[in-house]
């Protein structure tokens, strides 16, 4: 399964970014996609995740209240709408599948919840 992520750069304090998770191979309904982020000398932290198949989204609470989290079925990708962009929020963020087989689980929020990883964009907030 690849995950492909993109979309990220370099934003002012205050700016927005979306951050798309391309799955091509994968139907969402029978996924949860997570996004996690690491920044330097830091462990990988989840951020937010959404699951078709339970009908939810969850965010972490650093972020809660700035980011969204959306999906487009009929093009497999998953969106992470980044607005209120603050620089500790600066980081490789990595979008993550878990196989639900189409039942409504919900995902764990741990690195190890995940079962395929994309390779990651970088976003970076300053001024």
């Amino acid at each position: 399964v690849q995950l492909q992520a993109s979309g990220g750069g370099l934003v002012q304090p205050g700016g927005s970014l979306r951050l798309s998770c391309a799955a091509p191979e994968l139907t969402l309904h029978s996924y949860a996609i997570g996004w996690f982020r690491q920044a330097p000398g830091k462990e990988r932290e989840w951020v937010s995740f959404i699951s078709r198949s339970a009908g939810i989204t969850r965010y972490a609470d650093s972020v809660k209240g700035r980011f969204t989290i959306s999906g487009d079925n009929t093009i497999n990708t998953v969106y992470l709408h980044l607005n209120s962009l603050k620089p500790e929020d600066t980081a490789v963020y990595y979008c993550a599948a878990k196989n639900t087989m189409g039942r409504p689980s919900i995902p764990g929020t741990k690195v190890t919840d995940f079962n395929y990883w994309g390779q990651g964009t970088q976003v970076t907030v300053s001024s």
